[in-house]
């Protein structure tokens, strides 16, 4: 394979994986403990993330030459801020009953960790291509993580999956998962099971390398 395609791989599967934001960096979790109650929300701030993260990112790349080192973090924030009204205009425009299920934490993306660092630690210092495809995995990577909750808070909190039944009337919903608690069980049951793959990879990993040292 052509080494240009495996590092484009490489950047793109860092952030979908190996450092994936909320399972692996367990970053931005105001957003993924708060508006994970269904999966329709999920999906709409992981999209709205998306967009502000590869757009901020590609023009943060272009303008890391221009942009003097005592203002840069100012110059990212109004960059990323300008893609986060975008999308907040977007939003409102598609569905307003969206918009206010989402609430302030549209408007809060301006701060969200993940895209200002990503805009610091990769994006000023790699050339927009690069930096644009780290950010797209890495936001694919956050999508999965707030669906990953919304979808279980969903099914067991209300018997549905994107507004549609599953179990008819006799379902007995888990109401405490579309509550402020059940986002801290679910996300504490899936970084258990992160970790527990992690721990067995290591374990395969290490099981190889013992039996190449014996066979040596």
């Amino acid at each position: 394979m052509n080494p240009s395609t495996v590092a484009t791989w490489d950047e793109f599967m860092e952030g979908v994986w190996r450092q994936n934001p909320v399972f692996v960096m367990v970053l931005g979790m105001c957003p993924t403990l708060a508006v994970t109650v269904s999966a329709v929300n999920a999906l709409s701030m992981g999209l709205a993330t998306l967009f502000v993260l590869v757009c901020s990112c590609g023009l943060v790349s272009l303008m890391r030459k221009f942009t003097p080192k005592e203002v840069r973090i100012a110059v990212y924030i109004v960059i990323i801020a300008t893609f986060v009204t975008v999308v907040d205009y977007a939003i409102q425009a598609i569905s307003l009953t969206l918009y206010d299920a989402l609430g302030a934490f549209i408007q809060l993306i301006v701060v969200n960790c993940i895209i200002l660092g990503r805009a610091e630690a990769h994006a000023s210092k790699n050339p927009p291509l690069p930096a644009m495809i780290n950010a797209l995995g890495m936001s694919i990577g956050f999508v999965i993580g707030l669906l990953a909750l919304g979808v279980v808070r969903e099914i067991l909190g209300a018997g549905t999956l994107f507004g549609i039944g599953l179990f008819g009337a006799g379902f007995q919903p888990w109401v405490i998962m579309v509550l402020p608690p059940g986002g801290f069980f679910v996300l504490g049951a899936w970084l258990l099971l992160f970790a527990w793959i992690e721990r067995r990879k290591l374990r395969k990993q290490q099981a190889k390398l013992t039996e190449a040292t014996q066979n040596a």
